[in-house]
């Protein structure tokens, strides 16, 4: 009898986006960012076995994430020529603009050996700096990652139990003349727009912490420096690219 395969799993950190400043849009709409963005020790998992299929286990708090042909993991392994039957377990939150979604993805591209940046953008914007990971500048629409030195950094986090649509926001955006962020997030006047009740999140982790909370890229999620353990509070720190190899067991 042969021996069973081994599955195989990957780990899929999630990113935060420190700084984002909008610099412009191209012809076609998309606009041009340059933003910094880490690698967070919050990751999904992804267990892979010999088929095809996928089973979602929601381990975090977050919008729904439907395993269906719509789902990153789905698309990534189509786009690579690849199958396996996955067991996603999604500890990062969706639908809070930390990359869920785009970690899965890169993951999978990781694990194919994959790591042209057009297949990474054609997935999202966000996957190119998910299969770099660590810090790096980001630029263009997403696609132009600049590895930069890592920083030991710790970082609390809340999330809100809606997302923020980034067509929206960015929609929004334009419409208000381009507004610059005074945290240094351009998104994030646009963003309040959009849903005014992140307001009412960013006072709560700014009376929590006494810090001064910055919206992660087009949100939901907000953000302060330093750890402030509390229930509603996730506190995660910085990783290095080099701790988010694939790895089997």
């Amino acid at each position: 009898m042969a021996a069973a395969t081994a599955p195989t799993v990957l780990h899929a950190p999630a990113k935060l986006t420190l700084g984002l400043r909008v610099t412009g849009v191209r012809a076609d709409g998309l606009h041009l960012v340059d933003a910094e963005m880490v690698t967070l020790d919050l990751a999904d998992t992804l267990t892979l076995r010999p088929g095809d299929g996928l089973e979602v286990e929601e381990a975090a708090s977050g919008l729904p994430v439907p395993a269906t042909d719509d789902n990153l993991v789905r698309r990534a392994l189509a786009a690579v020529g690849r199958t396996a039957r996955v067991h996603l377990v999604k500890r990062i939150p969706a639908g809070g603009g930390l990359g869920g979604g785009s970690a899965d993805a890169a993951a999978i591209l990781r694990w194919a050996g994959v790591t042209d940046p057009g297949v990474a953008a054609a997935l999202g914007a966000d996957v190119p700096f998910c299969v770099v990971g660590g810090r790096a500048r980001v630029t263009g629409v997403g696609e132009v990652v600049e590895p930069l030195a890592h920083r030991d950094a710790t970082y609390t986090l809340v999330v809100p139990p809606f997302g923020c649509a980034t067509p929206a926001v960015y929609r929004a955006w334009d419409e208000m003349g381009g507004p610059e962020g005074a945290s240094g997030n351009d998104l994030e006047p646009a963003a309040l727009r959009v849903e005014p009740r992140l307001a009412r999140w960013r006072d709560a982790l700014g009376e929590a912490t006494g810090e001064v909370p910055v919206l992660a890229g087009s949100g939901s999620t907000w953000f302060v420096p330093g750890a402030h353990p509390a229930p509603t509070h996730i506190v995660v720190r910085t990783v290095s690219s080099s701790e988010q190899a694939p790895r089997s067991s």
